[in-house]
């Protein structure tokens, strides 16, 4: 299967997202120092985000760039998200990874998540991305679709926070 848009990975620039689509950038400060931009940025890609929004993630195995998952999501009963991995980005600044929509996800577009340590120690995580609808009833339901898509990114948020909090297991 291939990516339904062309901008792959333009969720992982600095720049501006690609025109034609929703936009959003949220960013959450997470605290500050290396074991909190560790336990965020192990958390990010163990699925966690998508997990703590109580999402399913198949097959379950940690982030890898080019594997195909599928999301599905309680309250959305009997609709599939089908992504790929496109990037994933691990260094000492920021640790995450983006996907793309593959035929058959709702929406059309990327989506990344990010764990970011400035140069102040403090450590941040950042969703960035651009969507258009791509089923008929994304279209239909457009506002709808949106206030979903919102909430989800709130509770990514927090699942997160959650567990940079946390402290490392013994």
């Amino acid at each position: 299967m291939t990516l339904t848009y062309p901008e792959v990975g333009a969720t992982l620039t600095d720049g501006h997202l690609p025109s034609g689509y929703a936009h959003m950038d949220r960013r959450v400060r997470l605290g500050s120092g290396p074991e909190c931009f560790e336990r965020a940025g192990a958390a990010v890609l163990s699925w966690a985000a998508q997990r703590g929004a109580g999402l399913t993630v198949t097959p379950p195995d940690a982030v890898r760039e080019d594997a195909d998952v599928v999301l599905r999501a309680p309250f959305l009963p009997g609709v599939r998200i089908p992504c790929r991995v496109v990037r994933v980005v691990r260094d000492e600044a920021r640790a995450g990874f983006a996907y793309g929509t593959l035929p058959g996800h709702p929406e059309c577009g990327e989506e990344a998540f990010l764990v970011e340590r400035d140069a102040d120690g403090s450590v941040w995580f950042r969703i960035r991305a651009f969507s258009r609808p791509g089923r008929w009833y994304a279209r239909v339901g457009g506002p709808l679709a949106r206030a979903v898509q919102r909430w989800v990114t709130g509770r990514y948020l927090r699942a997160v926070q959650r567990a940079a909090a946390s402290s490392p297991r013994a």
